[in-house]
């Protein structure tokens, strides 16, 4: 049986990744890395306080490590803070992670990452995504989610009004357009957590369409043969 560890417990994505991962057959014990502890008791949960800008505090054993860290440049309060969390941060923790026997790591990225973006918002995530890809891991899984759905602890206002405008109009988000089809947060959750499970080898990009299909049918073969 394995361990996971999962960073950014307490967001939208990661909560649904520490869920579906407690109750997954495939790991003995789930880490919850948190700044504070979490008002949540279950027997494979082990919750560990951190702190990211002390590298060290990183340095934990697990197999499968499911990043969910991220923030705005609005709550971060510049470029600078929102790089840190968004880039400096889940580097770090895959360097400090791999150093503890870790095999696989599991990034929620963004549509449209790409490092040569003039979005700057997109560069960053793109730049995260290069240099991940050049870690020794057995698996690097990342998935590209287009607006989230579901209830932040937080609130922030412009993605609740996209959340409003976009729900109802879903049912338009055919052919090329399901790329930037609304995704729930469990259905993101649910396909880190086909990656990390299924004994996949190699750097694997999954697009917003892809996880839309994961999450209702599961991985195709494709992937599974890879």
């Amino acid at each position: 049986m394995k361990t996971a560890l999962i960073a950014g417990a307490s967001g939208l994505t990661g909560k649904q990744c520490l869920f579906k991962c407690l109750e997954s057959e495939a790991y003995s014990k789930v880490i919850a890395l948190v700044r504070s502890k979490l008002h949540l008791k279950h027997p494979k949960l082990e919750q560990v306080v951190v702190d990211y800008d002390k590298p060290e505090t990183l340095a934990i054993a697990a197999d499968d490590v499911y990043c969910c860290l991220g923030t705005t440049i609005k709550k971060a309060g510049s470029k600078e803070a929102f790089r840190r969390v968004d880039y400096a941060y889940p580097l770090e923790l895959a360097k400090q992670t791999l150093t503890k026997g870790a095999t696989g790591f599991f990034l929620v990225s963004a549509i449209g990452a790409d490092k040569h973006s003039a979005i700057f918002y997109s560069r960053v995530k793109g730049e995260l995504e290069e240099n991940l890809s050049a870690l020794p891991f057995k698996t690097i899984g990342v998935v590209r989610p287009s607006l989230l759905m579901g209830t932040r602890t937080e609130f922030r206002l412009g993605e609740r009004i996209a959340q409003v405008l976009f729900k109802p109009l879903s049912i338009l988000f055919v052919g090329p357009l399901i790329n930037y089809k609304p995704v729930k947060d469990t259905e993101v959750a649910q396909s880190l957590l086909q990656l990390a499970i299924n004994n996949l080898t190699g750097n694997i990009t999954i697009e917003n369409r892809m996880i839309i299909q994961i999450a209702a049918a599961g991985l195709p073969d494709h992937l599974i043969k890879k």
